[in-house]
């Protein structure tokens, strides 16, 4: 059930709209806030004025364009604390230091246990990355704001069965029991797919894009989905998991179990596979994952080029685009963002034959997205995402946003 938005909320998405404008551009006027939210600029100088009085905005300096009175510049104070952003992998855990402008002050990368880890070794890993990531930045705990994890799997505080994420089911409500009691920070908890489409809306194409759908590549595969501004979680919070759809019937077998989703022919593996197909005995065919990836790039780039890359590439955009494809036509939405270590890597080597792709296979009279094109949100997309909803539960928590967040802790 959807309940009505009361006069608060009105004012706590106005507050998240002045602080989007301001974190987007760096600097503003109180003015130029007005025009980029669509706010009056009384409601604005109102609102700048509430931030200030948590710290939150200070002035930038001024402007003196034009004849008249200079016009004083905001900005986010970024000194008013510390967020972490922690990307929790199957093989590692990245966490990420930022201000409260949300740049980036310094991060470390703890190796994850494949061999599937438990719940008290994936906590103690979290932990560990935690306190190396303030003790290398000299950050004491009292200057952090909050806390963001993204866990793969289903994020839900009761057990729940996850076919999506096997090796992770079992453990996620173990792992948040035991972060409650280790971590001793705000903490807010989220799928890595929401935090993707997070940083997207704050920081990437979805700042101007009512709806969008971002497409992670890697290892693994899935979407973040925005409709109408508002990210797509799904009754269980299970949406977007669009890497287990069946591309094709009875086709390969995927890690989840399943056959023929779309992991097992986009994701980094997948690809893998149809080199395999294609040239068993070709010198990429059985190195590391990101040095399969790297190369597929440099030989589809090399002069003179590889015809057996060049299969391979046409290959996956033909997947990409019909799997792209089925989401664009349930969805509609005005933007796909490819992201993820694989799309940066290929680029438009995968996106030109992809959108290509799209548009062939688009039915009679339908609309393919307006724009396809690769995230300019680069480093960890994933932390970036988790530490702006850790800031999100900041300014909840100091009674300046009522936006009701997945899981807090």
């Amino acid at each position: 059930m959807v309940g009505k938005r009361s006069s608060r909320d009105i004012r706590s998405e106005s507050r998240l709209d002045v602080l989007h404008g301001l974190l987007s551009a760096g600097t503003s006027t109180r003015n130029e806030l007005a025009q980029t939210t669509g706010l009056s600029v009384a409601t604005v100088a109102t609102i700048v004025q509430e931030l200030r009085g948590e710290g939150l905005v200070v002035d930038a300096g001024s402007s003196a364009l034009g004849a008249g009175r200079p016009t004083t510049m905001l900005r986010v104070n970024g000194d008013r604390g510390r967020i972490l952003g922690i990307d929790v992998a199957e093989t590692y855990v990245r966490a990420i230091v930022f201000d409260a402008s949300l740049e980036e002050i310094g991060s470390v990368e703890v190796p994850m246990d494949e061999s599937l880890p438990s719940a008290s070794s994936v906590t103690e890993t979290i932990v560990r990355a935690v306190d190396t990531a303030l003790r290398e930045t000299a950050i004491d705990r009292e200057r952090v704001l909050g806390a963001g994890i993204a866990l793969p799997g289903l994020i839900s505080a009761e057990e729940s069965a996850d076919a999506v994420a096997p090796r992770w089911a079992a453990r996620n409500v173990e792992v948040l029991r035991q972060l409650r009691e280790r971590i001793g920070l705000p903490l807010v908890v989220e799928n890595p797919l929401k935090a993707i489409a997070t940083a997207e809306l704050w920081f990437g194409r979805g700042r101007t894009a009512a709806s969008m759908v971002i497409a992670n590549l890697g290892t693994g595969v899935g979407a973040g989905i925005v409709l109408e501004g508002k990210i797509l979680r799904g009754a269980t919070h299970s949406a977007g998991e669009w890497g287990h759809a069946v591309l094709v019937l009875d086709g390969r077998t995927c890690r989840c179990g399943r056959r023929g989703c779309v992991e097992a022919y986009v994701g980094a593996p997948g690809i893998q596979v149809t080199l395999r197909e294609i040239a068993p005995d070709h010198e990429l065919a059985v190195v590391p994952q990101r040095e399969f990836i790297d190369g597929l790039a440099q030989a589809h780039r090399r002069a003179g080029g590889d015809p057996v890359i060049d299969d391979v590439l046409a290959r996956t955009a033909h997947y990409l685009g019909a799997a792209l494809g089925d989401l664009a036509s349930i969805i509609d939405p005005e933007v796909m963002m490819l992201t993820g270590w694989t799309a940066w890597t290929l680029g438009d080597d995968l996106v030109e034959p992809t959108r290509r792709e799209l548009q062939r296979r688009a039915p009679i009279g339908a609309t393919t997205p307006r724009e396809l094109g690769v995230s300019t949100v680069r480093g960890s997309s994933v932390a970036i995402g988790m530490a702006t909803l850790a800031f999100e539960r900041f300014l909840g928590d100091v009674g300046l946003s009522t936006t009701r967040l997945p899981l807090a802790l």
